[in-house]
C-alpha cells in the first residue's frame, strides 16, 4: 500500500519506536536469530505494545525489496514531521532562533540523501527542502541509510524550488550556494545568521535558476587533486562550519 512505509534494519526501527511507536504497525524479525541484539529488540516492542512475528528470511527479503535488512524489517505508518516550511519556520521565529536549512537541488541517489539526512540530524538542521520532480523522495534506502533520521529531521518536498526560495529570503534567510568556482571560501560565510545551504545535484549541481536566487555562492577549498566531493560529503562540511561558528565558545 502506498500509504506504508517500509523500514528495514535495527536503527530505522528503533528510531521510530523511539520517536512514534504508534505508527508501526507490524514487525517482521528473523526467526532464526536469537542473540541478544534480537531479544533485546522484541522486548522493546512487546513493552510498547507492538505486534511482532517471526518468519523466515525469504520473507525479508521479500518484504525489504534487496535492502540489507539485518533481520528486521517493519511495516509503518508516514509519520510527516511538518507539511509546510511555515511549520518550521513559525516556531524557531517564536524562540528568535536562527533557522539551519539544507536544500538539495534534485539529489536522485537514496544513499546520498540518507547520509544527507544523517549529517542533518547530527548537525541540528532544522529541515531539509527539495524539489517534488527530479529529486529521490524517502525510500526504504533512504530510511535504512539514515539510521533512523528520517524519522527526526522533516524532509519537505516543494513544487516549486525557486518559488520557496524566495520565500525564504523574504523570511530574511540567507542562502548560501556551493560553488566549485564561486571566488569566495565557505569560511567567510557568517553562518550564524538564519540560513540555508543550497546542494546541487549529483553531476550536474545547481540549475541556473537555483544559482541565481542564491543570495551567496562559496567554493569548499579543494587542496588535493581531487576535483569535487560527493553531495553527502560537501554537505556535511558546510553544515558543520554553522555547528563551529555557532557552538559557544569554551573559554580557558
Amino acid at each position: 500500500m502506498s500509504s506504508q512505509h517500509i523500514l528495514v534494519g535495527f536503527h530505522a526501527l528503533q528510531a521510530r519506536l523511539r520517536h512514534a511507536p504508534d505508527t508501526l504497525r507490524e514487525v517482521f524479525m528473523d526467526a532464526s536469530r536469537h542473540d541478544a541484539r534480537m531479544q533485546r529488540c522484541q522486548q522493546q516492542l512487546d513493552a510498547a505494545g507492538v505486534t511482532w512475528r517471526a518468519v523466515d528470511v525469504q520473507r525479508l527479503d521479500g518484504l525489504a525489496g534487496g535492502a540489507r535488512h539485518q533481520g528486521v524489517v517493519a511495516l509503518a505508518q508516514p509519520r510527516p514531521l511538518a507539511v509546510t516550511i511555515d511549520d518550521v519556520l513559525d516556531p524557531l521565529e517564536d524562540r528568535d532562533e536562527a533557522a539551519f536549512l539544507l536544500v538539495l537541488d534534485g539529489v536522485s541517489d537514496p544513499h546520498n540523501l540518507g547520509a544527507c539526512l544523517r549529517t542533518a540530524d547530527a548537525a541540528g538542521v532544522h529541515a531539509v527542502i527539495a524539489p517534488k520532480d527530479r529529486a529521490v523522495g524517502l525510500t526504504t534506502t533512504v530510511h535504512r541509510v539514515a539510521c533512523g533520521a528520517a524519522d527526526t529531521v522533516p524532509y519537505l518536498t516543494v513544487t516549486n524550488l525557486a518559488r520557496t526560495l524566495r520565500a525564504l529570503r523574504d523570511r530574511d534567510i540567507w542562502l548560501i550556494g556551493t560553488d566549485d568556482s564561486a571566488p569566495g571560501s565557505l569560511h567567510q560565510v557568517d553562518a550564524k545568521r538564519p540560513l540555508a545551504w543550497v546542494m546541487g545535484s549529483e553531476g550536474h549541481g545547481m540549475r541556473r535558476l537555483t544559482r541565481e536566487t542564491c543570495d551567496e555562492l562559496v567554493h569548499i577549498p579543494m587542496l588535493g587533486a581531487v576535483e569535487s566531493l560527493n553531495v553527502s560529503v560537501a554537505s556535511a562540511i558546510c553544515l558543520y562550519e554553522t555547528v563551529r561558528q555557532r557552538s559557544p565558545t569554551k573559554g580557558g
